[in-house]
Formats: C-alpha cells, sequence, structure tokens
C-alpha cells in the first residue's frame, strides 16, 4: 500500500516548494500515480459509504485498500528562485486558526475510517513557519489545546481558551473530539536557500479504525 512517508521523501526531490495548497495537493497526488500506477487516484472525492457531505483531498485505491488525505500547506511571507522558477509565498499567519483546520481534518478522517479496516486516513501539515512545530512553552494561550508542536500528543476534546474572541473563532466555533491519540512527529522536507524561512518540515498523522478504539496509543 502506498506509504505517505516515501512519497513525500522523493516529492522533495524534485518540488521542493509549493506556490500554493492546490500546487503542493496536485504535485503529491502525482507523485503517488507515479510511484504506485496500479492506484486509481481522485481528487476532491466524496466517499460514497458517507452520507454527508465530506469531500477529500485525494483519495488513492487498489480495489482493496484506500488512502484518504487532507492536506495543508500553511506559509510564511517568501520569495524564492528555484531551477530559474520565482515563487512568492503569502503569509498565512493566524496559526491559531490553522492548527484547529488541521486538527479538524484529524477529526473528519475519524469519520472516514469509522468502521472500515480497508480505510486509512492521512492528514499531512507541510509548512515553513516553525511556530507550528516549536513548543513556545506557554502554559496559557487561546489555542492550547490545538498546539502541534513535537513529540505532543493530542487526543479527546479540544476546545479554544475561555479569552479566545470571536473574530479568532468564527466558524470554528465547535469543539474538536478525537477518538484517537495522535503524537506530533515532526520531519524535515527541504531547505530551499538560506534564510529560515527556506526551511520546510511536514508531518503525516495516521489515522485507522484501530487507532479509535479505546485505549489504543500510537
Amino acid at each position: 500500500m502506498i506509504d505517505p512517508d516515501q512519497a513525500m521523501t522523493q516529492l522533495a526531490t524534485t518540488r521542493p516548494v509549493f506556490c500554493s495548497e492546490a500546487d503542493f495537493q496536485h504535485a503529491l497526488a502525482w507523485e503517488i500515480h507515479r510511484a504506485w500506477p496500479d492506484c486509481a487516484m481522485r481528487l476532491e472525492y466524496k466517499p460514497a459509504h458517507l452520507s454527508d457531505r465530506i469531500y477529500l483531498d485525494i483519495w488513492a485505491s487498489d480495489g482493496k485498500e484506500s488512502l484518504a488525505i487532507e492536506l495543508k500547506y500553511k506559509t510564511r511571507g517568501a520569495r524564492f528562485v528555484v531551477a530559474g522558477e520565482t515563487f512568492e509565498l503569502l503569509n498565512h499567519g493566524a496559526n491559531p486558526p490553522g492548527r484547529y483546520d488541521f486538527l479538524k481534518d484529524v477529526e473528519r478522517l475519524e469519520r472516514v475510517v469509522e468502521g472500515r479496516n480497508d480505510i486509512t486516513g492521512c492528514a499531512i501539515w507541510l509548512t515553513n513557519d516553525s511556530m507550528y512545530w516549536t513548543d513556545s512553552g506557554r502554559e496559557v494561550a487561546i489555542d492550547l489545546d490545538f498546539r502541534l508542536h513535537t513529540s505532543r500528543t493530542i487526543s479527546g476534546k479540544l476546545d479554544w481558551g475561555p479569552n479566545c474572541g470571536p473574530g479568532t473563532k468564527k466558524n470554528r466555533e465547535k469543539p474538536i473530539v478525537l477518538r484517537g491519540a495522535y503524537k506530533m512527529d515532526w520531519h524535515d522536507y527541504s531547505q530551499v536557500g538560506r534564510e529560515s524561512r527556506g526551511r520546510f518540515r511536514y508531518q503525516v498523522v495516521r489515522v485507522t479504525e484501530a487507532q479509535c478504539i479505546p485505549g489504543h496509543h500510537p
């Protein structure tokens, strides 16, 4: 079956940076198709077994097993020239909503794999913003439950801090509830140029039905 880490490692050799999340989505789908040509690939796919409207960034299936992928590509503003091509990265900022959205993807993937041992979910995050993988050490924050720094394990009910303003959590008011426990494990992806904003890191959070059984630990 498809190994997302292998796909990301190989992709980094040819695409160290992307101009947008859609660019990342298409490039990763192409790499998976190249490495695993027997898999059927779909983008923005709605699984037929779900009654609600969940659309996945990438769906890959070999007829026996399927991989459901959700992607996030959040960047700090930067300008790079790679192999003669210029990349102007947006400064997304807004780290608290970004963290929430990634964990919402994990929650959504738990629904996709529920009752299905033939589907594996993968939430993949790629960024050059070190605030996502670094522990600030702060014990009080509006998004403390959603922090994604290295080696943190996330599970259970996740909610905004009491001082979080309505603007920050607009359209993200509902708590996230995870059945499984997930350890944040970041890996180096690429180094573009010499500046700190040229360091890209990624993580892959795997979601399976077995992992969501109470008492399971990654």
